[in-house]
């Protein structure tokens, strides 16, 4: 009999491979479709400097929905679609490196921190590049220059015409290349690696943590799916708030076109004091309490709609 406070872990040999994947693209798309104006909001408020375009969260929602309507709330949201491959390349990478840690220790934790950093890593590697064409569209509207690089007004025309959907991704896309070559997909890499490894690092601990707490003290008949709903959110306010800081370097890095990581910290602390570090934290916290609770939610039952057949019975949920 299962004690009280054991959540159950489904092991990456127990699932459908072919099931998993299939489910877990419709539910990756889902998720980044559900908190994709949460992201570019938090974007907008760390690059924004000078006399401020928005003054908060809620603020920049409003200004945004009212001169750019909601297709503003979603520029840059079909490149960004095609991080579905490093979602996958995560979830595989975690997985993976969680089995092959566990011949080494029986430590849930130390599990939990070496898969999520190698996963991180992984993703990153696909996800930059993505996310710095992303960026500078997410920039496009603002009325001042944040990003080095415009959509020209034909290209806006040609995109309001409903002309090809990725018309303004291409268009920035060779505007980087011309001015940085291949290594300007890749700005910012160090500093992104170094704002989610320990992001994700932190995020699968404190997850596994609070939802064994909450086991603890929750009824015995309460389902663990609520309970690790409610660690997902919790675990992703704690791991925000350390990694803030890198995550506005990060934005400056790549969006403004800086090349150092530490000179841009350093230069952010003498322009906008220490407060700078807090920049996009709740709209990064928003993004990111509801984008937890989708994958726990998916993520578990995901395993759970993928469990091998001749396993369906031996689990009690």
């Amino acid at each position: 009999m299962q004690q009280k406070g054991a959540i159950q872990i489904i092991e990456w040999e127990d699932l459908d491979k072919r099931k998993f994947y299939s489910l877990g693209v419709f539910m990756t798309l889902t998720t980044r479709a559900t908190v994709y104006p949460a992201s570019l909001i938090r974007t907008r408020l760390q690059v924004q400097k000078g006399k401020a375009v928005y003054s908060g969260t809620f603020d920049a929602f409003c200004k945004i929905l009212r001169t750019e309507g909601v297709r503003g709330l979603y520029r840059g949201f079909m490149i960004n679609t095609f991080t579905l491959v490093s979602g996958q390349a995560y979830i595989t990478t975690y997985e993976l490196v969680r089995k092959y840690v566990s011949h080494y220790s029986p430590s849930n934790t130390v599990k939990s921190v070496v898969a999520g950093g190698a996963a991180s890593l992984v993703a990153q590697t696909i996800t930059v590049p993505i996310d710095v064409v992303s960026q500078h569209l997410m920039m496009q509207g603002q009325g001042e220059h944040h990003s080095r690089f415009k959509v020209k007004p034909k290209m806006m025309l040609t995109t309001s015409k409903r002309k090809p959907t990725f018309g303004q991704s291409r268009e920035i896309t060779v505007q980087i290349f011309a001015a940085d070559g291949f290594r300007g997909f890749y700005r910012g890499y160090v500093a992104s690696l170094l704002t989610y490894i320990p992001n994700s690092a932190l995020w699968w601990p404190f997850y596994h943590f609070y939802a064994e707490k909450l086991s603890l003290m929750a009824p015995s008949g309460c389902p663990h799916l609520i309970l690790q709903a409610v660690a997902g959110p919790m675990a992703a306010a704690t791991a925000s708030t350390i990694t803030n800081p890198m995550d506005v370097v990060r934005a400056r890095v790549q969006v403004e076109g800086r090349t150092s990581v530490i000179e841009t910290f350093k230069q952010l602390l003498a322009e906008e004091g220490i407060w700078v570090m807090t920049k996009g934290l709740s709209a990064r916290i928003i993004s990111s309490m509801p984008t937890s609770v989708l994958i726990v939610v998916g993520y578990e039952t995901l395993k759970r709609l993928s469990l091998r057949a001749e396993l369906i019975e031996t689990r009690h949920w």
